[in-house]
């Protein structure tokens, strides 16, 4: 079990969807990753992020594809490449991650809650 947090905790993670605008291998990265380009909408823009998504997606694949992710944590440097955001997912029954979406289409920026 984890800790307990209260509602305030939670409403502080800024957590929206976006589109995913481009998508590349990452062969520098230290564990096999995509670069991604996410738009969040006229609010956000467009932000990076790296993501350890080999196992089930291919860079073509991911775009177009609506994610969700955490878009105020401070940046973080993944070798030569600064992933600002970080797009969500759970692990698979082999730990591989499978990427969290909404459902059906919905508006890029729009917050979780």
């Amino acid at each position: 079990m984890t800790d307990s947090i209260t509602m305030d905790d939670f409403l502080r993670l800024d957590i929206r969807v976006g589109t995913v605008v481009d998508a590349q291998p990452f062969p520098e990265a230290r564990k096999p990753a995509i670069r991604l380009w996410v738009d969040f909408g006229p609010g956000l823009g467009v932000k990076r992020s790296s993501a350890q998504l080999t196992v089930h997606y291919s860079p073509d694949r991911l775009i177009g594809r609506q994610v969700l992710a955490v878009v105020n944590f401070p940046p973080r440097r993944i070798g030569p490449f600064e992933s600002e955001v970080l797009v969500l997912g759970l692990p698979d029954e082999n730990g591989a991650v499978v990427l969290l979406r909404p459902d059906f289409p919905v508006p890029n920026g729009g917050r979780m809650h």
